[in-house]
C-alpha cells in the first residue's frame, strides 16, 4: 500500500536568477560583475528559461509531475525603488498559468536569494524599512496571481550561511573573499554597505538572522491579507545531524546553531519547507567522517538523510513538512538515478511513521547557475548544452518519472 497522501505534490524546485538569464538589476548580478568577486562566473543569459517556460513546463508535464516550484524575481518587477515594470508581473502570470494548463500545482518563492540591487545598496535586509519594502513586493505579487497559487514560501533558506560555516563547505579564504567584494560593492554603490541574501559575513549572521524573521513574517502577513487559505512557509537548508554515542551535545549544538531558530519560527506557519543534500555525524571528539561514495560537495551519498530532516524539521516545528529541494551534484548521473528512488524509498518509511509530508520537490530541473560555483556543479535531471541551450533528458529524469508512476500507482490502489 502507499502511504503517501492522496494530494501529495511530485515537482521540481527551480529558481529565477540560476535559470531565467539575464537578471541585470539585481544583487546577485552586481556581485558577479564586481572585482574582486566570490562568483566563479557571471550568470549572464544562464538557461533561458525566460523565453522557455512554456517548453520548460512541457518537460515537467512530461515527467508525470504535478508541481512546479519556481521563483518570482523581484528585481524584475521593481528595478528601480518605486518603479513597478507591469509586464514582468504579466510574465509570472503567464508561468503561473502555464503550470495549471499542465496539471501543475504553482508553488512561488518570493525571495530566492536574489534581491534588487537598490534594495542591497540601500542595507539589504539590514534597512529599518527592508521587511515593509519585501512585503510590498509580495503584495502585488498576490493581487496578480495569489489566487492561483498552490503553496507560498517567503524566503528561500535564510539559515544557508550558518550551515556552510558550520559544515566547514567554504575554504578559509573565503571569508577574506566575500567582504572584500562586498567593499567594492558598497563603494562602485556609492553607499555605506552591501550585502546579498547568500553572501552574508560572519559578523552580521544574528542581525540577518533577526531581519529575516521579521521579513518573513511580514511577507506571509501579506500573503494571508490577500488570500487567507493558501500555505505559506519558509524554507530551510538542514542536514541530517546524526550522532554516536556520546556525540549527543555536539549534534544538538549544530541543531541549535543552524535549524532550531527557523524551526520555532515554523510553529506559527502553515509548513516547513527542508532542503536536504547531506548528512553529518557527530562524535565525542567532533565530527566523524561517513564511509562511501561522495558527491560533488565532499559529503558521502547517503539516500536516507532526507528522511532524517524531514524527521526532526517536523519534530520541532510541530507542522506539515513539504520537501522545497533535495538532490545531488554529481557528475555521474547514474549514480542520481539511482540515488532518487532509494531517498524516496526512505521519506515514505517516514510518512508511515507518522511524519506528515506534503510533497517533494526535486532539485533541481535542469543544470543551472550555482552560485558562487558558477555553472560547474550538476544537479539538473536535464543537460544543458551551454553553447545553444538545448535540454536534453538524464537517465535520472526517467529514474524520477518511474518512481513517481510507481508511488502513484500504489496510491491509485490503496485509494
Amino acid at each position: 500500500m502507499s502511504h503517501y497522501p492522496d494530494d501529495f505534490l511530485w515537482g521540481v524546485a527551480t529558481a529565477g536568477h540560476q535559470n531565467e538569464g539575464n537578471n541585470q538589476h539585481s544583487d546577485i548580478w552586481y556581485l558577479e560583475n564586481i572585482q574582486p568577486t566570490l562568483f566563479s562566473e557571471p550568470s549572464g543569459r544562464a538557461c533561458g528559461a525566460y523565453e522557455r517556460y512554456e517548453s520548460d513546463l512541457d518537460q515537467v508535464a512530461a515527467l508525470g509531475l504535478n508541481a512546479f516550484r519556481f521563483s518570482i524575481e523581484w528585481a524584475r518587477i521593481e528595478p528601480e525603488r518605486g518603479t513597478v515594470v507591469g509586464k514582468e508581473l504579466d510574465h509570472y502570470e503567464a508561468v503561473v498559468d502555464a503550470a495549471l494548463e499542465r496539471g501543475l500545482a504553482p508553488l512561488a518563492t518570493f525571495n530566492h536569494f536574489a534581491s534588487p540591487h537598490w534594495f542591497s545598496a540601500a542595507g539589504s535586509w539590514l534597512a529599518k524599512d527592508a521587511a515593509q519594502r519585501f512585503a510590498e513586493q509580495v503584495d502585488r505579487v498576490m493581487q496578480r496571481v495569489g489566487d492561483r497559487l498552490t503553496a507560498a514560501v517567503t524566503i528561500n533558506e535564510p539559515n544557508l550561511e550558518q550551515l556552510l560555516q558550520a559544515g566547514g563547505k567554504l575554504p578559509p579564504e573565503a571569508e577574506q573573499i566575500k567582504r572584500q567584494m562586498l567593499q567594492a560593492a558598497a563603494q562602485a554603490a556609492g553607499t555605506d554597505s552591501y550585502f546579498a541574501s547568500n553572501v552574508i559575513p560572519s559578523n552580521v549572521q544574528d542581525d540577518f538572522q533577526q531581519a529575516f524573521t521579521v521579513a518573513h513574517r511580514m511577507a506571509k502577513s501579506a500573503i494571508k491579507a490577500r488570500r487567507a487559505d493558501v500555505p505559506v512557509g519558509i524554507s530551510i537548508a538542514i542536514a541530517d545531524e546524526r550522532a554516536l554515542p556520546g556525540g549527543e551535545a555536539r549534534r544538538d549544538a549544530r541543531r541549535a546553531a543552524v535549524y532550531d531558530h527557523w524551526l520555532d519560527v515554523a510553529r506559527e506557519d502553515d509548513f516547513i519547507g527542508v532542503q536536504n543534500y547531506e548528512a553529518f555525524l557527530h562524535g565525542p571528539d567532533g565530527e566523524v567522517q561517513l564511509e562511501g561514495q561522495r558527491n560533488g560537495m565532499g559529503s558521502v551519498i547517503d539516500p536516507g538523510s532526507l528522511a532524517g530532516a524531514v524527521r526532526y524539521a517536523h519534530e520541532v516545528s510541530g507542522v506539515p513538512v513539504l520537501v522545497t529541494e533535495h538532490g545531488i551534484q554529481i557528475d555521474d548521473d547514474s549514480l542520481r538515478a539511482q540515488f532518487i528512488p532509494q531517498a524516496l524509498a526512505a521519506l515514505e518509511q517516514q510518512i508511515a511513521a507518522g511524519t506528515p509530508v506534503l510533497g517533494y520537490c526535486h532539485w533541481t530541473l535542469m543544470d543551472n547557475f550555482e552560485w558562487i560555483f558558477g555553472y560547474r556543479p550538476k544537479l539538473g535531471l536535464l543537460e544543458v548544452d551551454r553553447q545553444t541551450l538545448e535540454r536534453t533528458p538524464k537517465p535520472s529524469a526517467m529514474a524520477y518519472a518511474r518512481a513517481v508512476r510507481q508511488a502513484q500507482a500504489k496510491m491509485a490502489v490503496t485509494s
